[in-house]
């Protein structure tokens, strides 16, 4: 059972900055790529960012430059650095894990709200 482990999210201001994290509790060699996705009420999941297992990145335009997706092998977890935050950003995020040959898996989600 394949259990992805988020933290990070909360209330922040316009302008300022958060980092998600996600440990997943597989191997290093099971993961294909981790990503970033985000979703608000009444509209689909969307991609944020993801990265390969070979360190490609790919990033949902409206965030790049604001945004960084990376990852610590030793500790199975990906991490999304958001700066500047604005109250567009407002979702709850999801942290996806997609495994060799087993599909992928979702983390139940963590609010990121963006108010003053």
């Amino acid at each position: 059972q394949v259990q992805l482990v988020e933290s990070g999210g909360g209330l922040v201001q316009p302008g300022g900055s958060l980092r998600l994290s996600c440990a997943a509790s597989v191997s290093i060699s099971s993961i294909n790529a981790m990503g970033w996705y985000r979703q608000v009420p009444g509209k689909e999941r969307e991609l944020v960012a993801s990265i390969s297992s070979g360190g490609s990145t790919v990033y949902a335009d409206s965030e790049k430059g604001r945004f960084t997706i990376f990852r610590d092998h030793t500790k199975n977890t990906v991490y999304l650095q958001m700066n500047n935050l604005n109250p567009e950003d407002t979702a709850v995020y999801y942290c996806n894990v997609v495994l060799y040959g087993l599909g992928s898996r979702w983390g139940r989600g963590i609010q990121v709200t963006v108010s003053s």
